[in-house]
């Protein structure tokens, strides 16, 4: 049994729900407070072409913190539901289901963790992503769009290993401030977040263990395609190089403009495959989502960012979505970090078929 169905907090599926559990436990912050669900004839903007109907979003909570050193990304799901998100995705029309991943129990069985080679954490890391690959999977075959709330970029691992299942053609759109491609061989600090493209496509040094227990290469270099880098480490600047993966890099943004990127973008990849969009939030401005990580200046801007997702909603192609790297203890002050919750919330939206008319 997968672990998220082991412990789903609730399905919403257009009725009314109880307010979740720690919505509760800050009962004095209303505005965290989930509205109940009510039916809804609506419909979303987009026919998503690879989905059953009615369209169904399965909110997949992953509270995960082990790819990297810093402490709370792991709360970024739980800011993200209680700011409303599941209502917001219901109002766009979709059926909502959310589950969250037992992230407490899998890190149970992880009895030490020291460092294989360069690798920091790496059973943690190997034994959430595993257990999460299947549940996307079980949600593609269910015909469900899978939303994955992270927790650091190591969980993509997992996701796009689960989408690969159901869709072995699938694209993957990688919006980041950073390539996430190195390998255990040229990583500098060992954080696996900074890892999760080099483990799916399988290069040279991600044969090894515990990943090669369960983790075959899903991804070639032409399925790939990145918008937004502008932090990018020497060693993976060969890496895609070598390999010809296409790049827009923030410097493409501003000779091109967004609009122009994302046609180059869909060409790429082609415009009738089924598309797995893994979002950072520090691919933006860190003026415009400063609660983040490993924030990086001369980001996209609000609009930029927004624009992406929206143009994959356009398509109906999108099969899976990865909104990552929310970190409610990181930011200046309280305003920082609601400022980049409701952006998470409001890029959901927006790879989901909101519209501004």
């Amino acid at each position: 049994m997968s672990a998220f169905r082991a412990t789903a907090l609730r399905s919403l599926s257009g009725r009314s729900i109880a307010t979740p559990r720690l919505a509760r436990a800050h009962s004095s912050r209303s505005e965290y407070f989930l509205r109940p669900l009510t039916e809804t004839a609506a419909k979303p903007t987009y026919e998503y072409k690879f989905l059953a109907q009615p369209a169904t979003v399965s909110v997949l909570s992953y509270p995960f913190s082990g790819g990297q050193p810093r402490a709370g990304v792991d709360k970024g799901p739980d800011h993200l539901v209680q700011a409303g998100l599941l209502n917001q995705l219901q109002s766009l029309g979709w059926h909502v289901e959310h589950n969250e991943g037992a992230v407490d129990t899998l890190l149970s069985t992880v009895k030490s963790d020291a460092d294989i080679g360069k690798m920091k954490q790496p059973r943690a890391v190997s034994t959430v992503t595993k257990q999460l690959a299947s549940d996307v999977a079980d949600v593609a075959e269910g015909g469900k769009l899978p939303l994955t709330l992270g927790g650091d970029h190591s969980l993509a691992v997992g996701t796009v290993a689960g989408t690969k299942r159901k869709f072995p053609n699938a694209a993957l759109v990688w919006v980041d401030a950073h390539a996430d491609i190195n390998t255990p061989l040229t990583t500098d600090s060992g954080n696996l977040h900074g890892c999760p493209v080099s483990f799916l496509l399988g290069l040279e040094g991600t044969d090894v263990a515990p990943f090669n227990e369960w983790l075959k290469p899903v991804l070639k270099p032409e399925d790939l395609v990145y918008i937004g880098l502008r932090d990018i480490d020497n060693g993976e600047k060969k890496i895609l190089k070598e390999h010809g993966i296409k790049v827009f890099t923030m410097h493409d943004v501003d000779k091109h403009g967004i609009g122009k990127v994302m046609d180059l973008a869909l060409d790429h990849i082609g415009r009738d495959r089924p598309i797995h969009l893994s979002y950072d939030v520090d691919a933006l401005d860190p003026t415009i989502t400063p609660s983040t990580g490993t924030p990086v200046r001369g980001g996209l801007t609000f609009r930029e960012g927004h624009y992406i997702a929206e143009a994959i909603a356009e398509t109906g192609n999108l099969v899976a979505l990865d909104v990552v790297e929310v970190n409610p203890s990181l930011g200046d002050d309280a305003a920082s970090v609601a400022q980049t919750v409701a952006i998470g919330c409001s890029l959901s939206r927006a790879a989901l078929g909101e519209t501004l008319l």
